[in-house]
């Protein structure tokens, strides 16, 4: 890398909530090449205040500029992935703030990129560079608290309020963090419960639970919906508690309380009045921000690196899925969902269908109206199904599959999308789809290979592995599936004599010309 030591070499992405303070930090660090914003009333409004700063509406001017070694984003969580991917790609070294990305898979792509390009990549876990934390860090590992027994975060406001994210990936990653770095291993366990009492199924408050392998318990309640704003850290061991309030002027206190068993039976609290420790002077966003540019000048790994923050994404990824069981889904007189089941964001459900125990639908799926969806069925994600299905118990519905309506699936129905997977490959771009047209039945345990299309009011019978398109009204069964005849739209076998059959239920039916499928009419 260019030498960067006499001359500003750092682009920022975003100008909104908190990047107008990175703006301000890195302006005064004499760090702030270019900086980039979508909306055009801010930037002529910090382009006045910063005349000596170079403004764009355009990122890729920043990953152009042969002038901007690094990149600073912050835009929101939403965003994290494709920006910092672009930005190492065109050879930049990257802080981004937390969240790293939105889902462990992309944080752990980031973390390889990164490397395999020799960038620079950091995270902005901005309470690691906070004095109080180094002071509770290093008092810790001096012994002064004794054996940690837990530690708790209290992060809770009433202010700015979200739609688009959960407050445990807004506000729980300072605390996870946190526990981390003075902990110094990754929890074992992860479970939390909350609710969405805003926005429909967006957490707003949230309680997280970690156990670490050394027996140690941390506890994290974030919570948006708060009579006034709380950020504490308190770390309690057998010879002192610690608290750190970041709304307190005094930031770290030492409360040097201590247990006494009387008879060896009687535990008894002996309290003491805290002592204020002291802390040096300084912005953490100011720290973490000369802290970066020390790391790309002389290449040496952050604190809070790509691996750092993937750790926390796992975390956060194990208590997002801890939350599902326990998600408030909303009940309406048209529709109901057991509640032990699971409907992620983004689903359609119609009026007068039933979902019944432990099922999980995927986002993006839409379920039509008077469905019932038995135990332990898997729907989605992007799954379309029609009006009046049936998914009996343990049924899976991959992705690419279409029902149409009035489709029956029996117990243990399985749809594939891949055809030949590998778990070693990921083949997501190969996924094939399967259509189920109106009213075809599949039977207990019939497996439907993927790219296959199933006609209307075709019959598939129990156990059946079907590997290829099936017609309209006929009856299929076997490994692979092979066609012994041909089904009634009640479902009904039909007899025919000189290629005409006559049901029960008063239909007729008629082969066709090329005797691959069937004319049914009501008479």
């Amino acid at each position: 890398m260019a030498d960067t030591s006499e001359r500003p070499f750092t682009g920022l992405i975003g100008l909104g909530y908190w990047g107008k303070n990175i703006l301000r930090n890195l302006h005064e660090l004499g760090l702030l090449h270019t900086a980039c914003d979508s909306n055009a009333a801010t930037l002529d409004q910090w382009q006045s205040q910063f005349p000596d700063v170079n403004f764009t509406a355009r990122y890729e001017d920043l990953l152009q500029s042969p002038d901007v070694k690094a990149i600073v984003i912050a835009t929101p969580a939403v965003t994290h992935y494709q920006l910092a991917d672009a930005a190492i790609r065109a050879g930049k070294d990257v802080f981004v703030e937390k969240p790293l990305a939105l889902t462990v898979d992309e944080g752990r792509r980031l973390v390889e990129l990164a490397a395999a390009n020799k960038r620079i990549l950091m995270v902005g876990h901005i309470l690691q560079y906070h004095p109080a934390v180094e002071k509770l860090k290093s008092m810790i590992a001096q012994g002064a608290l004794g054996k940690i027994f837990y530690i708790y975060s209290n992060r809770l406001n009433i202010g700015k309020l979200r739609t688009e994210e959960n407050i445990l990936w807004s506000f729980a990653p300072h605390d996870i963090s946190i526990m981390l770095m003075l902990l110094e291993e990754e929890p074992v366990r992860v479970s939390a419960f909350g609710g969405g009492y805003i926005s429909h199924n967006v957490y707003d408050t949230t309680m997280t639970t970690l156990e670490f392998r050394n027996g140690v318990k941390g506890h994290i309640f974030v919570s948006w919906l708060h009579p006034y704003k709380e950020q504490k850290l308190i770390v309690v061991g057998s010879e002192g508690m610690v608290v750190f309030d970041d709304v307190s002027s005094e930031k770290l206190h030492l409360h040097r309380h201590k247990i006494e068993w009387i008879d060896g039976k009687t535990p008894i609290a002996q309290k003491s009045d805290y002592e204020v420790v002291p802390v040096s002077d300084g912005e953490p966003l100011r720290s973490e921000l000369t802290h970066f540019a020390e790391c790309v000048r002389t290449r040496q790994q952050p604190r809070s690196d790509g691996a750092e923050g993937l750790r926390v994404l796992k975390v956060l990824e194990a208590a997002e899925d801890s939350l599902l069981p326990h998600a408030t889904v909303q009940q309406t007189p048209s529709y109901f969902i057991h509640p032990s089941s699971c409907v992620d964001d983004n689903v359609t459900i119609g009026e007068g269908s039933k979902i019944w125990h432990f099922s999980h639908i995927l986002h993006h799926s839409r379920l039509g109206r008077e469905c019932v969806v038995g135990q332990n069925v898997s729907v989605g994600p992007d799954v379309v199904i029609g009006d009046g299905c049936k998914l009996q118990n343990n049924v899976s519905v991959y992705k690419g599959v279409t029902l149409e309506d009035n489709v029956f699936c029996g117990p243990s129905c399985v749809f594939t999308n891949v055809y030949n997977p590998r778990a070693f490959i990921e083949r997501k771009e190969e996924f094939r789809p399967t259509l189920v047209k109106l009213g075809a039945t599949l039977g207990a345990n019939a497996t439907i290979i993927c790219g296959a299309t199933i006609g209307s009011y075709a019959m598939i019978g129990a156990g059946a592995v079907v590997r290829g398109d099936v017609p309209d009204h006929a009856i299929v069964v076997g490994v692979p599936a092979r066609q012994i005849g041909w089904a009634c739209t009640c479902g009904a076998t039909l007899r025919f004599e000189d290629a005409v059959a006559t049901c029960h239920c008063g239909r007729t039916a008629t082969l066709t010309d090329d005797q691959r499928g069937v004319l049914i009419r009501s008479d």
